[in-house]
């Protein structure tokens, strides 16, 4: 019988896993080519899978809710329509079942997530459970991936071919502290309360800022920004751009100008650390974190942001927050970033201390625009004047950005701000 494997997809380039959240199909159905087969989620992305071929689904091998590695073998089509049993369908879960045994004797002492490619390793190579535990993983909240797996491997060899005696002369290092875990304190359920399960996007989020908080020393720093001029500008020329170019403009593209400016200023501002080291981006990809029907956020990214005008970034702005709230992001849409902005401002909030989106090292929240008094100096003595203000907010990662650093890159992006053009034509 001729078949084809339906395989778990690559939807980006890091990513290495996904979950499947549901089937379209099940065993025995006539599917045809560019039939939906499954939903998979991949962090924040929920994507719809169709069919490559035409045929008959003779076998599923991971039911919904899985979390399966980039490959494997998800479902078996049976091209010429034939439906029977069939042991070569896939060895994938047979040797995910393997691996899953042999590291999990002790998994419920431990709280990490091993994906089935790296159980399936550490089965091959003889990875003990201990061994396993010992490895630093690179991937979302500290989860060992591939790669991670393999430079330990390497490593082991290395030190394995060693000398015996050359190994023996060298005195053995200290073991390095392992951080450890805070148990979370009991919370007691009282006869009135309403219990509810975070949902899986609720629950990423919850361990993408646990680690976020783990991984980097946050500092914050504010500065309130005079921004009557540009404001004045938007009231005058708002319905005559939406008329234009056909897409409606709010302050949020000002604000992702001035950051992409001051972020080509301040290069260091636009990295990351691996490590001892820092990674300086050459790109400047701007997130925008919005907030979904559902409660919870997702950050769409502006790629190259520095590059595009008022008017590129007014439409690319729009284009992804209106995919963000209808679901229809492509994987793609959220990769890539180098520094993120949230606008507090949104919901009524004058200031706020977000934390950093790793592995970015700083974050800007935006406040919300009043009115104040103010006073103003003029040629003839000072003034009170009432202004359009609000206040900017910076979390940064104390490890490689320090007070003067983070106090001038937020500065200037208030000075870009405070200078708008507003003799600039739509």
């Amino acid at each position: 019988m001729a078949s084809f494997n339906i395989v778990m997809p690559k939807l980006g380039e890091s990513i290495q896993e996904g979950t499947i959240t549901k089937w379209f199909v099940k065993e025995g159905d006539t599917i045809e080519e560019d039939d939906m087969l499954f939903e998979v989620a991949t962090d924040k992305v929920d994507s719809e899978i169709p069919s490559p071929v035409d045929g008959v689904i003779t076998k599923i091998n991971y039911p919904e809710d899985s979390l399966v590695a980039v490959g494997e073998v998800l479902a078996v089509v049976s091209l010429d329509g034939e439906v029977e049993e069939t042991a070569t369908t896939s060895d994938a879960p047979a040797k995910a079942e393997t691996a899953e045994a042999s590291v999990d004797n002790s998994r419920k002492l431990s709280n990490r997530f091993y994906s089935p490619l790296v159980k399936t390793i550490a089965q091959e190579e003889d990875v003990s459970f201990d061994e396993l535990e010992s490895i630093e993983g690179s991937g979302v909240g500290g989860r060992v991936q591939k790669k991670d797996i393999m430079a330990y491997l390497e490593n082991r060899d290395s030190s394995a071919a060693q000398p015996e005696a050359k190994k023996e002369s060298k005195p053995a290092a200290p073991a390095a502290p392992v951080a450890e875990k805070k148990a979370a304190p009991p919370v007691s359920v009282g006869a009135g309360d309403t219990v509810v399960e975070m949902d899986r996007i609720r629950k990423l989020i919850a361990d993408h800022m646990v680690m976020s908080k783990q991984v980097s020393p946050h500092v914050t720093s504010v500065v309130e920004a005079d921004v009557t001029e540009l404001v004045l500008w938007r009231n005058k020329n708002k319905d005559a751009f939406q008329k234009k170019y056909g897409d409606k403009i709010t302050f949020m593209p000002i604000f992702t100008e001035a950051v992409a400016a001051a972020l080509a200023e301040f290069p260091m501002v636009n990295s990351s650390v691996s490590g001892e080291k820092i990674v300086m981006k050459k790109d400047i990809n701007v997130g925008i974190a919005v907030a979904k029907p559902d409660g919870n956020l997702i950050v769409p990214v502006i790629k190259n942001a520095e590059q595009r005008n008022l008017v590129g970034l007014t439409k690319e702005l729009n284009r992804l927050a209106d995919a963000a709230r209808n679901n229809k992001l492509d994987p793609s849409d959220i990769q890539g970033g180098t520094f993120t902005i949230t606008n507090f401002g949104s919901f009524g909030n004058i200031i706020g201390t977000p934390i950093i989106n790793q592995p970015q090292v700083a974050i800007l929240a935006t406040g919300i625009i009043e009115k104040k008094p103010a006073v103003l100096e003029t040629p003839s003595g000072d003034v009170i004047a009432i202004r359009h203000k609000m206040y900017l907010s910076l979390s940064y990662d104390h490890r490689i950005i320090d007070g003067a650093l983070g106090g001038a890159f937020l500065r200037r992006i208030a000075d870009h701000l405070e200078q708008f053009d507003t003799n600039r034509a739509i």
